[in-house]
């Protein structure tokens, strides 16, 4: 298997699941309601919608780097995108953003060829490899958070 196949798929496994270490970001959205979704049941921390939003720009981004071959950076308001809309119909909007955005990621990465993987990325200081690793890396930490926030707005 190439390394490329093996990124994919562990790209694949922290977001649409079957991951080792238990639920994945999506399996973890899954049943979220809006109302759950925007709660903040622990005060300075984000939502779980804010979450969902930061995974969505952190995966775009990466993608960008990629393909545009640039060095792209979000804004704060684009790291952390402000909830103004919270009904139902908003949450399902985001939860398309980001299973759009992965599927866009996947077929990029899909793409590539190992010796892309040692290419620095432009304007960072590493590889597209571990640019890579990071961002699965990056949506595991974030379905953590996920999970104790979900529990937190069950009761």
């Amino acid at each position: 298997m190439s390394e490329i196949k093996r990124i994919k798929s562990q790209l694949r496994r922290a977001f649409e699941g079957e991951a080792w270490h238990g639920p994945s970001v999506m399996e973890l959205l899954k049943d979220v309601t809006a109302k759950q979704a925007a709660s903040h049941p622990v005060a300075g921390a984000h939502s779980i919608w804010e979450l969902a939003l930061h995974i969505a720009t952190w995966e775009r981004f990466v993608r960008r780097r990629i393909v545009e071959a640039t060095a792209l950076d979000p804004t704060d308001e684009e790291n952390f995108p402000t909830v103004r809309d919270t009904s139902e119909q908003a949450w399902r909007a985001t939860v398309d953003e980001i299973t759009r955005n992965h599927a866009e990621l996947l077929e990029t990465v899909g793409g590539l060829d190992d010796p892309k993987l040692a290419e620095i990325v432009p304007g960072k200081p590493y590889s597209v490899y571990f640019m890579l690793h990071g961002v699965i890396q990056h949506d595991l930490y974030h379905a953590g958070q996920i999970a104790l926030l979900k529990k937190a707005t069950s009761n």
